[in-house]
């Protein structure tokens, strides 16, 4: 019993370091992204050096990949197992008065997150690998802002991705407080990453929103 219970936290612990993990990535991602709406050299500069980089390209992107599965493979684990293990204990769930919505409905917003991230790296990833391993091109600095700014020319593209931005924020919102929670730390002080987790979940979402909407609305008016 003792084993199982231990298994059961270290496997949250693990699912909590692994999303404030992404939480890092994201953020990082969205500083670069967000430099494209008020400054095309500032955002190539940047893109630039993470494409070109050793470390990020060797060391931190497969640390990445491999955080991104395992987050998303475990959290599947995770809802897998207190689904079974509540249609063992309990004759009638009533779900409502124990849990929020995004609670529990958090393998639907991750999900959804997931197929957003397979469509980000099908535009962009994908495409970037093909440049330079595949049809190995020279190199050109001031390439990035124009590729970005190509990606959000389709309306419903870019209604999709504010689809899954919105599914991010109901994920965060939840998952970035519980993280606290599973690493111990929330209860001491849950006002505070309350408060941090709702911003941040809402804020980082529009903000990824609003400069797919943007480079839209550019697209437009250039021609």
């Amino acid at each position: 019993m003792s084993i199982k219970l231990g298994s059961s936290i270290m496997r949250k612990v693990a699912m909590a370091i692994s999303g404030l993990f992404l939480i890092i990535f994201l953020t990082q991602h969205f500083v670069i992204n967000i430099t494209s709406v008020f400054s095309e050299e500032i955002f190539n500069m940047f893109s630039h050096f993470m494409g070109n980089n050793f470390l990020v390209q060797f060391i931190a992107q497969p640390v990445l990949i491999v955080g991104v599965l395992f987050h998303f493979i475990m959290g599947f684990y995770l809802e897998w197992q207190n689904r079974s293990a509540r249609s063992v204990q309990y004759v009638v769930y009533k779900g409502s008065a124990n849990s929020s919505w995004i609670s529990r409905n958090m393998i639907v917003s991750g999900a959804v997150v997931l197929s957003f991230l397979v469509l980000h790296f099908y535009d962009f990833w994908i495409p970037e690998m093909k440049y330079k391993y595949v049809d190995i091109l020279p190199e050109d600095p001031n390439r990035y802002y124009e590729e970005l700014v190509h990606k959000f020319k389709d309306p419903i593209k870019v209604s999709l991705y504010c689809i899954s931005f919105l599914f991010l924020a109901l994920h965060l919102l939840h998952g970035f407080a519980s993280s606290f929670k599973s690493l111990g730390t929330a209860s001491k002080y849950y006002s505070t990453i309350s408060l941090i987790t709702k911003v941040y979940a809402i804020g980082i979402s529009l903000g990824f929103c609003f400069i797919a909407i943007f480079h839209l609305i550019g697209n437009f008016v250039t021609h």
